[in-house]
């Protein structure tokens, strides 16, 4: 399917990109996706550099097709982790949480695809005219941080797919085939899952953490923190002190003080449920098993394939 947009800009057989979620995508979890035919990324956000430059070098080693790393454009370090990229020769950068116009031109004088997340259409805009070669809309059902917009990616999709020329890739509240048919009806030429992959074999966040994600059923999971940087958060102890906060209308400087340093390392890499920061998207509701990387590519890629065939026998039917 080397015709699909997505598949040209990458060089990957399946338009499926897994999210670079903080604290889960290392080597293990991007090169199953590669070798599998998609497109795994780095998650670069929880990395020192010294930390990514090692999980370069192992991804290398574990994978010979394309991968990536996604770059948070507010990581303290960002400048340690453009240096590495371009040494590495990396030849895809995801970058996210900031202007696009900041890092792209560069990252592109030295030959590498740079794809930017967005919320909004008017984002999706700025990127395209800030040189990016396509961009991710990503809905308000989607785990960890997310657009103040609150778009759904049913609307977001279209609206995106409208004002830009550059290739669209859907992300959030997608983890199985006829989510990504019903993308891809929508307009985006691929997409990306986060949640599903945090529930792999091969992802690096802690065992309790993913169990507590394939337990999850419809709303237990909730946007949080608006007035700071908003996330979507699993319903444990940390959200209802930080709802409780909120309620009464606390400062940015009590909420900054309650989230604190390390609650996200705390809680997805480390396993404390109670206390940790717990992001995951709203489509945790729909799966309940974890299995390997490889083995979720090739499910949602078939489902899509097959739910595609059924839906025109349904429509010659008509």
């Amino acid at each position: 399917m080397k015709s699909n947009k997505i598949n040209q800009l990458f060089n990957i057989d399946i338009p499926i990109i897994q999210g670079g979620m903080i604290w889960a995508s290392g080597w293990r979890l991007a090169s199953a996706v590669s070798n599998a035919g998609g497109l795994g990324l780095l998650g670069s956000g929880s990395m020192y550099p010294e930390v990514l430059k090692e999980h370069v070098k192992n991804c290398k080693l574990a994978t010979t097709k394309p991968f990536g790393v996604n770059l948070p454009l507010l990581y303290p370090n960002i400048e340690e982790h453009i240096q590495t990229i371009i040494s590495e020769k990396i030849p895809i950068v995801f970058t996210s949480a900031g202007n696009p116009q900041l890092h792209t031109k560069r990252l592109k004088d030295h030959g590498i695809i740079v794809v930017h997340v967005v919320s909004s259409s008017k984002f999706a805009l700025k990127a395209q005219e800030a040189g990016c070669d396509a961009v991710v809309a990503e809905g308000f059902e989607a785990g960890g941080h997310n657009g103040r917009e609150e778009t759904t990616t049913m609307v977001l999709i279209p609206a995106v797919k409208k004002v830009v020329d550059i290739p669209v890739i859907a992300a959030g509240g997608i983890a199985t085939g006829k989510q990504m048919l019903a993308a891809m009806i929508l307009g985006a030429d691929g997409v990306q899952m986060g949640s599903r992959f945090v529930a792999s074999d091969e992802a690096s966040s802690h065992d309790h953490f993913k169990q507590t994600i394939i337990n999850l059923k419809e709303g237990d999971t909730a946007l949080s923190l608006k007035s700071i940087t908003p996330v979507r958060l699993v319903k444990n102890k940390f959200y209802q002190q930080v709802a409780e906060a909120e309620n009464r209308a606390a400062t940015k400087e009590e909420l900054l003080q309650l989230l604190g340093r390390g609650r996200a390392k705390k809680g997805m890499f480390e396993g404390d449920l109670e206390e940790g920061e717990l992001e995951i998207g709203q489509v945790s509701s729909l799966f309940n098993d974890i299995k390997p990387a490889g083995e979720i590519v090739q499910e949602v890629w078939n489902e899509c394939l097959e739910s595609a065939a059924e839906m025109q026998n349904r429509f010659f039917k008509l």
